[in-house]
């Protein structure tokens, strides 16, 4: 076949997703659950969106209410399925929004990798005729309705496997589902569909003998890749395309130079944009859209979600960082948590156990180990001693605290917000304080220490 003239029709999408799937033993819709941290029907709008097509229908039924409400998207063309009576019937469900002279491409909400570079090609490979199908090559094609071809290799029909012959079982080629249509021709075939079959259902896959019986040829595109095309039916298969999404994400970072001591154990879920030099330990998750900057290491067991890291960066192990920003140098961990709106400016530590929340730690602070900085605004090159808290909450709102530059807070102190450190200031060891604490000089509150003779520690009664 000779290399096909794009359409130049405008582009609309319909996706089914109205399936309740049973097998997946579940109260939540099938498409809800999650691939790489995102529904898989979002993974299929996401595509469409970047196919920039005009006009996004989305076919639902089970739980419908759920659907809608999770996904939000106003972009969204909602179309109810009330009865589940085949693939034919759900795309009838849409016709009232398609427009004639546009290319309907018909897509599934629980086929999640299916790439916008393949349905790119598919377009393509419509042309100029009304019809175009997506299919694929299996050693084991079983479960799948088979490609007929006339001895000139033209697609004559579909035949599902339930309603096969075995001659026709033995076809390795198999249909995808996914096609793309005039909407003028989609709408004339679909009200021709009838439901004589073994399921008694309304296929879609006879637009093909329609169209064939009317003499239109059917093009088509055989994706390169089986697992684009793969549905989810159950939570085995759930995981199965997790590890092969996840497999993707890690082989397409390590061809962009980034380490991954074993990509088997890594997931992205979302966006990572990496430096040179970047390594990234075992069972590190990243979420969201996070940018990583040159020679930075992340340890083992880390979760990055929504953050920004600059270069030189040192990140050990089980550390928490959840939409903030860190700084050129800085090092943090091990067991680190940073909350949203955290900011660490360069050569700022945070040590184990330590978390920050909505807080700005300037250039060369240290924060080393066992406490809690929350809405706090911390100078230069301060020390915070362990057991540290900012005493942020009054039951009712949130209140700041200010360290000036060099301050020194001894170990165990607790700074009840709203309050002020001078900078250069000693907070001694123990101290509570609720007042300004004055530049250059030492505060502290704390007892003077006694020793009471004669005090026994309590005992239990042992008899």
């Amino acid at each position: 076949m000779s290399k096909a003239i794009p359409s130049n029709k405008p582009l609309q999408v319909i996706i089914l997703a109205a399936g309740k799937g049973t097998r997946m033993y579940s109260s939540l819709p099938k498409v809800l659950h999650q691939l790489a941290g995102k529904a898989l029907v979002q993974h299929v709008i996401d595509s469409a969106k970047q196919l920039k097509a005009e006009k996004i229908s989305l076919v639902y039924g089970h739980e419908g209410e759920l659907v809608k409400e999770t996904l939000a998207d106003p972009l969204l063309i909602w179309c109810e399925q009330q009865e589940q009576l085949g693939t034919g019937h759900a795309v009838l469900q849409a016709m009232k929004h398609i427009d004639d002279n546009a290319d309907i491409l018909i897509l599934y909400g629980d086929v999640p990798l299916l790439s916008v570079q393949t349905l790119e090609k598919l377009i393509i490979a419509k042309g100029q005729q009304s019809i175009a199908l997506l299919t694929a090559c299996l050693d084991e094609p079983g479960g799948y309705g088979r490609i007929v071809r006339d001895r000139d290799k033209a697609v004559q029909k579909i035949v599902e496997e339930k309603d096969a012959n075995d001659n026709i079982r033995e076809i390795k080629e198999i249909n995808s589902g996914v096609m793309v249509v005039n909407g003028d021709k989609l709408k004339h075939w679909l009200n021709k569909i009838g439901n004589n079959n073994a399921q008694g259902e309304y296929y879609l896959t006879d637009l093909i003998e329609l169209a064939v019986t009317e003499g239109q040829t059917v093009n088509s595109y055989i994706v390169q890749d089986s697992k684009e095309i793969e549905g989810i039916n159950n939570k085995k298969q759930l995981a199965e395309l997790e590890r092969e999404y996840q497999n993707r994400q890690a082989s397409i970072l390590m061809e962009q130079g980034v380490t991954l001591k074993d990509p088997a154990r890594f997931d992205l879920r979302g966006t990572l944009k990496a430096g040179q030099d970047v390594v990234i330990d075992i069972n590190v998750i990243i979420e969201g859209n996070c940018v990583i900057g040159n020679n930075v290491s992340i340890g083992a067991n880390s979760i990055i979600k929504n953050a920004v890291i600059a270069d030189n960066v040192i990140i050990l192990e089980n550390c928490i960082i959840e939409q903030s920003r860190i700084g050129n140098g800085c090092n943090i961990g091990p067991f680190a948590r940073l909350r949203p709106e955290t900011e660490l400016d360069e050569q700022a530590k945070v040590g184990n156990f330590v978390e920050i929340k909505k807080s700005y730690i300037a250039r060369g602070s240290k924060v080393n180990h066992l406490s809690y900085i929350g809405d706090t605004e911390m100078g230069e090159n301060v020390n915070i001693g362990a057991g540290t808290i900012t005493c942020n909450y009054d039951g009712a709102y949130k209140h700041l605290t200010k360290i000036g530059n060099n301050a020194f807070i001894g170990s165990n102190t607790a700074l009840v917000a709203p309050i002020e450190v001078g900078s250069g200031a000693t907070v001694g060891a123990g101290s509570t304080l609720s007042k300004y604490a004055e530049a250059e000089k030492l505060t502290f509150t704390r007892a003077a220490q006694k020793t009471i003779n004669g005090w026994k520690r309590p005992e239990k009664n042992k008899s």
